[in-house]
């Protein structure tokens, strides 16, 4: 037998392959925590950053923007939009305000709690 570990989609999982086994069984044990990555440097603000963030909530690509800079937004509209599993999701403004950045581009790909835009 062989130990494995397995990180999918930031669960970890201990793995046990039986070798030479014709029917291809492992046993999988109960995920553990995954082990916590390093900071990432925060991106650069824009020179009219505002103090409301706009936050991915998944993971994905980065499929449509769909507002402006300047343009008002109200407390749910789509500011922008990612692709993630063949699914658009939008990225919505948690409050009104004032578009002060938008701080990715069409086709970037984000990690979730990224910093999409900010708001004054």
């Amino acid at each position: 037998m062989k130990n494995y570990t397995i990180t999918v989609n930031g669960n970890v999982y201990d793995v046990v392959v039986e070798e030479g086994a014709s029917t291809g069984a492992a046993t999988v044990a109960a995920p553990k925590a995954a082990p916590k990555a390093a900071p990432k440097a925060a991106p650069k603000a824009s020179a009219g950053a505002g103090s409301v963030k706009v936050e991915a909530g998944a993971a994905g690509k980065v499929f449509k923007i769909e507002a402006n800079v300047g343009q008002a937004v109200k407390k749910g509209d789509a500011v922008v939009i990612i692709e993630a599993m063949k699914m658009e999701i939008p990225v919505v403004a948690p409050q009104d305000g004032t578009v002060a950045s938008i701080d990715c581009a069409v086709g970037d790909a984000v990690e979730a709690g990224a910093c999409l835009a900010t708001l004054n």
